[in-house]
């Protein structure tokens, strides 16, 4: 196998799809801190359905445009980018709901443009 691998962390943030903070949409607004703390990428993934703590489940429909339904907003990071976009967030002072996990992440056979 060639590929180069590292150890890292999967950072995932669930927000709903309308939710806005500091005036822009939830999952905009992640994206462009994780590109101010200098992270490598990240990605907003749309959900069909779902449900919260709320317990009311939110599901998509053709009628809606953006409504409730959630969206995870994934980065994956190592320790120096997860410590800057950790620092980023407390420092804006935002309640995001979030999932952190070990993986080990690389690129397969070269490198990616």
């Amino acid at each position: 196998m060639s590929d180069r691998r590292s150890t890292g962390i999967s950072l995932t943030f669930y927000v709903p799809e309308s939710r806005r903070l500091h005036g822009r949409l939830a999952y905009e607004w992640l994206l462009e801190q994780a590109l101010k703390a200098g992270l490598h990428g990240g990605s907003a993934f749309h959900a069909l359905a779902g449900f919260g703590r709320a317990h009311r489940l939110h599901e998509a429909a053709f009628f809606e445009l953006a409504g409730d339904t959630p969206v995870a907003v994934n980065f994956v990071v190592n320790a120096d980018e997860e410590t800057r976009l950790w620092a980023l967030l407390e420092a804006e002072g935002v309640s995001l709901f979030y999932v952190r996990e070990p993986v080990e992440y690389g690129v397969l056979n070269g490198s990616v443009d």
